[in-house]
């Protein structure tokens, strides 16, 4: 028996070894192990092959439904093993902790049918956001979905730009950041023009009351001290009568009687004639003296303060005016700048005048500060537009190349998919620079000499849209040139075909499976024919329940199964008809068909 013995990828392409699933929908158990090149998955409508899409599915970050999980069980697991990832997924990886075992990342998924999901990576529990991260760098699924997707503006941007290499890609980046800065600049220079008269007024406001705060000068605690000093000047008789009372009771009252310092004095010096007889008081009479001294001191000290107290009508006056003064400035800016903190002084006072003041001072110099004014903030938004449109500018000249380049490989790729009367075209359209770039971008077909190029999402059926797709993928795998150009994912991207075409398209995936991982769900034995690997999916009994058999099958086998999707029936004829189709699959491979 001939099976198709294509070139396959060395050990080290970024590849799936193996997914087990258990339990998921209509699957018991069942191990899918894809070969590095072209693994197709077929079997009778309803077996339960869009099941093993799931299972991949949610390996990716997808959505965990419990109604996934298969009756009677009470979760679904699901594990794939992939190996050489690559530096960005691993990096990526490492960062949430996982561990890999012998070069292979292990990704898990586990259902509940009533709780919650969890995802593992390299044995860590995380995130399900973080799987679908690190999925993006290690399978491109492509469905009806993808299709859709294909018919949009933003999908065919995507395409060219990733078909212009990284260089470009780095430098869209950057014209996103420029763009980024202009959309700043202008909603700076926007806020600046609608709140001018506000701002006018602010300044106005602040400049008035702090020139008002800057006539007086405040001093930190100036009320405070003057407070004082008032008290002392309306009191100046009453403080007089008290220190001169303290000095008589110090010095004695003028009809004779001794008063402290003298009494000390007298004790000290007949303390001093027992010392004569006694040297043990001679402590006691040191303090004495010593007390003697303070409360002649003492003395001096209230007589000072005593002359101190003169009536000064005239220096009242002026403390109660400058109180006044003050007072008005503490009422007026005595209050928090903003919410209130257990750092501020308190409300009412100069110390708080001064804090509002030294908050007005920076507020103004933001309002008035370099680049503020309208001036300033349109040259800066000029000068950030302009550096926008340098970087876009350089994004059209290469998108022009790339998008000539692409157009002309898919149309090459297509003649080889029964397309070859059918002509692809990239149009660039102008439009104002904006963070993807300065023109919309559109894949046009023009299926038939002489017919006009019409958008994909409005000419292309489903048939030539997968198409399409499949010749752009080839392109964009040529383009990278990568030994390891990951794996990839079609289901029914052989929708709308058959006969030559299907085989046609199986040569295309054949070849694309040469750089890269390729898996396809297909119902068309045209295209499995072509596969290095091809896994059955069946219904089965088990538990007095339908379930889904996966298995890998070979020689004899393959071609029951081959006759099978030929005719429905696996009879001899049919059978030589798909023995023919492996022969002439493989010959064609070889050739390069």
């Amino acid at each position: 028996k001939v099976q198709p013995a294509r070139g396959r990828l060395a050990r080290g392409a970024r590849m799936i070894e193996e997914i087990r699933i258990r339990d998921l929908g209509v699957i018991g158990e069942a191990v899918l192990e894809p070969v590095p090149g072209f693994t197709a998955i077929t079997g009778e409508t309803g077996a339960g092959k869009t099941m093993l899409l799931s299972a991949v599915d949610l390996l990716l970050g997808g959505k965990a439904d419990p109604a996934l999980v298969r009756n009677g069980a009470e979760r679904s697991q699901v594990e794939g093993r992939f190996y050489d990832v690559g530096e960005v997924a691993t990096q990526r990886a490492l960062d949430a902790g996982a561990d890999l075992e012998d070069g292979a990342l292990i990704l898990g998924r586990t259902i509940v049918s009533a709780g919650r999901s969890r995802a593992f990576l390299g044995g860590r529990s995380v995130p399900s956001s973080v799987l679908a991260e690190v999925g993006n760098h290690l399978v491109t699924v492509h469905g009806q979905a993808d299709q859709a997707r294909l018919r949009s503006a933003a999908r065919q941007r995507e395409v060219v730009d990733e078909f212009a290499g990284p260089a470009h890609a780095v430098v869209l980046a950057q014209l996103r950041q420029a763009h980024a800065l202009v959309r700043k600049a202008e909603d700076a220079l926007n806020a600046s023009q609608a709140n001018a008269r506000t701002r006018r007024l602010e300044v106005l406001s602040l400049t008035t009351a702090l020139e008002e705060i800057d006539a007086v000068e405040p001093q930190p605690g100036e009320d405070i001290a003057l407070r004082e000093e008032a008290d002392r000047l309306d009191n100046t008789e009453a403080l007089r009568s008290s220190a001169e009372q303290a000095r008589a009771n110090l010095t004695g009252s003028e009809g004779g009687m001794l008063g402290a310092v003298g009494l000390l004095e007298a004790a000290s010096r007949e303390l001093g004639k027992a010392l004569e007889v006694d040297p043990s008081v001679s402590e006691v009479a040191a303090q004495l003296a010593e007390a003697a001294l303070t409360v002649a001191a003492l003395d001096s000290e209230v007589g000072r303060y005593l002359g101190s107290l003169e009536a000064d009508p005239t220096r009242l006056d002026r403390v109660h005016a400058r109180r006044a003064v003050l007072g008005t400035l503490a009422r007026t800016y005595g209050v928090p700048w903003a919410e209130r903190t257990d750092l501020d002084p308190p409300a009412g006072s100069v110390d708080a005048v001064i804090t509002w003041a030294a908050a007005a001072r920076a507020r103004l110099d933001e309002l008035t500060g370099p680049g503020q004014d309208t001036e300033s903030l349109t040259r800066h938004l000029a000068e950030v537009t302009r550096q926008r449109d340098a970087l876009a500018a350089e994004v059209t000249r290469a998108r022009t190349t790339a998008a000539e380049a692409l157009a002309a490989a898919v149309t090459s790729e297509l003649a080889g998919l029964a397309m070859a009367s059918s002509v692809i075209h990239v149009e660039l359209t102008p439009i104002p620079p904006t963070s993807h770039g300065a023109e919309d971008v559109a894949i046009l077909l023009a299926p038939h000499p002489g017919a006009p190029a019409r958008p994909l999402g409005q000419g292309a059926s489903g048939g030539e849209l997968s198409r399409v797709m499949l010749a752009l993928e080839v392109s964009l795998a040529a383009a990278r040139g990568d030994a390891a150009g990951g794996t990839f994912i079609f289901d029914e991207v052989d929708a709308g075909i058959g006969g030559r075409t299907a085989s046609q398209v199986g040569a295309r995936l054949a070849a694309l499976s040469r750089t890269a991982q390729v898996i396809v769900v297909t119902h068309l034995a045209q295209v499995a024919a072509y596969a290095d690997r091809q896994i059955v999916v069946a219904k089965g009994m088990g538990d007095g329940l339908t379930l889904t058999q996966v298995r890998t099958v070979e020689d004899d086998e393959r071609e029951q199964e081959l006759a099978r999707m030929l005719s429905g029936e696996t009879s001899d004829t049919a059978i030589r008809h798909a023995a023919d189709l492996l022969v002439r699959a493989e010959r064609g491979s070889i050739e390069g068909t």
